[in-house]
């Protein structure tokens, strides 16, 4: 830790991008899916595929894999193309849009507050594997930890939301969904033990928490922190915190051990977000563009943020 404090930050933002590297932890499809969402979806959603080869560069990235990433992205129905003239533009698409907004909400929401000591239970019908795989999936997306096979628990989502979301997927017919408490002393703490990995969950966010410290502190003891670094160290900062977050069900904070990890993980990617957020927005704002010209401003909703970055 000690050395951390005389590093500069464009040195900590270095060792950092090293250090990913040699993991392998920066796949270029996910980094540019990162991208988008942090810094391009909040601007318009509309960019020059110009402007997504320098960032990628800024990773280690080359242009050749910048563009199979995007291609990618494009047939999977996240973005769609445009070419004018000699020049190719990407613009989320609207389903890519309504993906962004879901993982937005739970990356950069505020933490759930009091629980009122319910479940909401999801118990599936036997039937195909693949579509019993397939509403696991998509249960876990949204929090839900599983108790047994077949059978799924969250303490946060409501019977109503959880309907929708079945039947947007065709299956809300063959499920049965319910409300319940339990009893016993401890017995919502076993239940939350039983579902979810809480361990392997804590150790994840300890490995985020050693990785990111070195900058906050950097970043704390710098006047001017440089625009390329800030926005490289930004995209990283969310791209390490979503592989956690959108797997983490957000439990109360009543069924979460007392040195849970995960509250120091929050409180440090809040924090350093927000102090990195103006630069790196900078950056985008000379090295990206859109047919139009310049990205527009951020939109209001980004400015509030891990609870208001304004405010910070």
């Amino acid at each position: 830790m000690a050395t951390a404090r005389t590093e500069s930050f464009q040195q900590a933002a270095d060792a950092l991008l090293r250090r990913l590297r040699r993991r392998d932890a920066l796949r270029p499809g996910s980094l540019i899916v990162t991208v988008f969402g942090d810094a391009i979806a909040p601007r318009g959603g509309n960019v020059a595929l110009a402007g997504l080869i320098r960032a990628g560069a800024l990773f280690g990235i080359n242009e050749r894999h910048v563009r199979t990433s995007v291609g990618r992205l494009a047939q999977d129905g996240w973005i769609e193309a445009q070419r004018i003239g000699r020049v190719s533009f990407y613009r989320l698409s609207d389903s890519g849009r309504a993906r962004f907004a879901e993982a937005t909400q739970r990356i950069y929401g505020e933490s759930p507050g009091e629980w009122d000591g319910h479940w909401t239970l999801v118990a599936l019908p036997p039937g195909a594997t693949s579509e019993r795989e397939r509403v696991r999936e998509e249960m876990t997306l949204l929090g839900f930890g599983q108790l047994q096979p077949g059978l799924f628990a969250s303490p946060t989502r409501t019977p109503q939301d959880t309907l929708a979301t079945l039947r947007e997927l065709g299956v809300a017919g063959d499920v049965l969904v319910t409300r319940a408490t339990t009893f016993g002393a401890h017995a919502d703490e076993r239940m939350a033990r039983t579902a979810w990995d809480l361990d392997e969950l804590g150790r994840r966010y300890r490995e985020f928490v050693a990785l990111f410290e070195p900058l906050e502190q950097a970043a704390t003891g710098e006047r001017s922190i440089p625009v390329e670094a800030a926005f490289v160290v930004r995209t990283l900062l969310i791209h390490e915190y979503r592989k956690i977050h959108l797997r983490d069900p957000l439990l109360p904070s009543s069924l979460l051990p007392a040195d849970f990890a995960g509250r120091r993980a929050g409180e440090l990617c809040r924090s350093l977000y927000a102090r990195l957020f103006q630069p790196a927005e900078k950056y985008l704002s000379v090295s990206m563009h859109t047919a139009e010209g310049a990205l527009p401003a951020p939109n209001a909703a980004t400015y509030r943020r891990f609870g208001g970055l304004r405010a910070r």
